[in-house]
């Protein structure tokens, strides 16, 4: 459906929201282990913090509701609006004391911004023309990536400078000021036909899809490679910024590095990984930038290993997070080249809930095991943790040459 708008106002608009929608998720994920390790907060309970990352997997039994009720601008303002008010919350409570009261904020916090993500994507498939998306791409890419800088570095560089509660009241307002101006967005009619049933409607764009692929051969195989691929990256990722507290590190050396540096780092290795998985095909490069991404992990093992100083870990940070980049180009290569053209959007939904699962529940076991290992031991545990998937790739191989046939 062509829209009246200028591309350049789409795009505007597309890097508008994608910022809001990053900025959230780089908070829970990047920001809060920092503040909560300073705090006294434990390693066990640092990890399970992943398990809030939990509606961003299973995002997709909800968002239906998105398509049934509303208009997506309004759930999009109404989501900013809460993440607002839940970070404002969020300032009256200490959280190494705080027990029930933290989960629920955490929970909140995460089916707010999960939620919001479904309402951004469907709004911007609605937004653009057919030869706009990939200019949108592009775009919500980057934007995307800069709110992680902004969440992860930025912010927690500016805590070390004015606190920890005026940088949180800072996002607070930022995020407020994310649906003001959310809700002068162009407003889209629906494009599902009144007249369209719901059932109907669920049948073709969810059932449908999700039975199709899952009747293909090999595809318990492929599910759990796609649960494994990237184990050792993930379970090593929640311990790795309380590493640097443990390590004395400032949280504005936190920011400029991991925060900034390493996500530089990681947007350059995908970019690299992206290259060179065009020139070697999907299966060569899962084995070989896979083996890069696994051992990645043992810069960190060997940072551990030495006496706290700068170089080490410094050189860890940009390793790894260049490393896991590289691997996570062919990754997601392969999960769109297993989609089905005309039905991509939900099994690309599918397939992205299972890889967010690893993240959840290796997350949640990290402290855990970091807290009863050490560092150094855990660091190499992940390295291991990599190699199940490795396993599996013959079936792999055979899955991605059905594909061709």
């Amino acid at each position: 459906m062509a829209t009246r708008f200028s591309t350049r106002t789409k795009l505007t608009w597309v890097a508008i929201l994608y910022f809001a929608e990053g900025f959230p998720f780089g908070l829970l994920f990047d920001a809060f282990p920092v503040y909560f390790r300073i705090r006294g907060v434990s390693l066990v309970d640092i990890g399970l913090i992943s398990l809030a990352g939990l509606p961003w997997a299973l995002k997709f039994l909800w968002a239906p509701a998105v398509d049934l009720w509303g208009r997506r601008r309004s759930w999009i303002v109404v989501c900013q609006a809460l993440l607002a008010i839940d970070l404002s919350v969020w300032l009256l409570f200490e959280p190494a004391h705080t027990g029930r009261a933290l989960w629920v904020f955490l929970i909140a916090f995460a089916v707010f911004s999960a939620t919001q993500d479904i309402a951004i994507d469907a709004y911007t498939i609605e937004l653009l023309d057919e030869e706009e998306m990939g200019p949108a791409n592009g775009v919500r890419v980057s934007t995307y990536r800069v709110a992680l800088v902004c969440a992860g570095g930025v912010f927690v560089a500016l805590a070390d400078l004015i606190g920890w509660k005026p940088a949180f009241a800072t996002a607070a307002v930022l995020l407020a000021g994310a649906a003001v101006v959310s809700s002068r967005a162009p407003q889209i009619p629906p494009l599902r036909p009144a007249s369209e049933s719901w059932t109907t409607a669920l049948e073709q764009a969810v059932v449908g899809p999700v039975r199709s692929f899952w009747r293909r051969p090999g595809v318990l195989y492929v599910m759990l490679f796609i649960l494994t691929f990237k184990l050792g990256d993930m379970a090593l990722g929640p311990m790795v910024r309380p590493f640097w507290v443990d390590r004395n590190f400032t949280p504005l050396q936190i920011g400029v590095v991991p925060g900034t540096i390493g996500v530089v780092s990681t947007i350059t290795g995908a970019l690299v990984g992206g290259r060179l998985t065009k020139t070697w095909g999907i299966f060569p490069a899962l084995w070989i930038l896979g083996i890069a991404q696994a051992v990645s992990n043992l810069a960190y093992a060997i940072a551990a290993v030495l006496p706290p100083s700068d170089l080490p870990m410094y050189g860890a940070s940009v390793i790894e997070s260049f490393c896991g980049g590289l691997g996570t180009a062919p990754f997601l290569a392969f999960l769109m080249n297993s989609c089905d053209k005309t039905q991509a959007a939900t099994q690309y939904a599918l397939l992205s809930a299972v890889f967010g699962l690893t993240r959840s529940l290796s997350g949640a076991f990290s402290g855990w095991a970091a807290q009863s290992m050490g560092y150094v031991t855990y660091f190499t545990a992940t390295f291991f943790l990599a190699w199940p998937a490795f396993m599996l790739l013959p079936w792999v191989k055979r899955w991605i040459e059905d594909r061709r046939n």
